[in-house]
C-alpha cells in the first residue's frame, strides 16, 4: 500500500508560476513529484494539488499521458478504479524536476524582486 500524499506536500505561498521552468504546464512537475512514490488515483492527486480544478488536472494528466510521462491504467470491475503512475521516462524527470526546485530555492529572492518589480510598474 503507498502512503498518502501529504496535504503540505506544497507550499500554498510557492506559486509555481513564479519559476521560470515548467514541466509540460503549471501542474505537470507537481503531479510528477505526486507519483513519485506510486500510483495514485484522481482524487489523491488533488489533496496536495488543492489550487487545481478536476478540470485542469485532467488536463494536465493527459499531456503527461501523451508526453509518455504518465500512465493511466483503469482497473476492472465495479467499482471503476483508474489509477496514474509515472512510466520510465516519467521517472526519468524526477532528476531534472528536483534540480529545478534547488535552483529556484537557491534564486527565489532573486526571482520575488524581479515578480515584485515588475508588478511596480504596472
Amino acid at each position: 500500500m503507498v502512503t498518502p500524499l501529504d496535504p503540505e506536500m506544497f507550499d500554498p505561498l510557492c506559486p509555481s508560476d513564479l519559476s521560470p521552468f515548467r514541466f509540460g504546464d503549471k501542474w505537470g512537475g507537481m503531479v510528477i513529484r505526486c507519483l513519485e512514490g506510486g500510483p495514485r488515483r484522481f482524487s489523491e492527486l488533488r489533496v496536495p494539488l488543492r489550487g487545481v480544478s478536476a478540470k485542469a488536472l485532467t488536463a494536465s494528466l493527459r499531456r503527461l499521458e501523451a508526453s509518455g510521462l504518465v500512465r493511466r491504467a483503469e482497473q476492472p470491475g465495479p467499482p471503476r478504479r483508474v489509477e496514474y503512475a509515472l512510466t520510465p521516462l516519467g521517472r526519468s524527470m524526477l532528476g531534472p524536476i528536483e534540480a529545478v526546485c534547488a535552483w529556484n530555492r537557491e534564486h527565489w529572492d532573486e526571482l520575488l524582486d524581479a515578480r515584485e518589480g515588475v508588478a511596480r510598474a504596472d
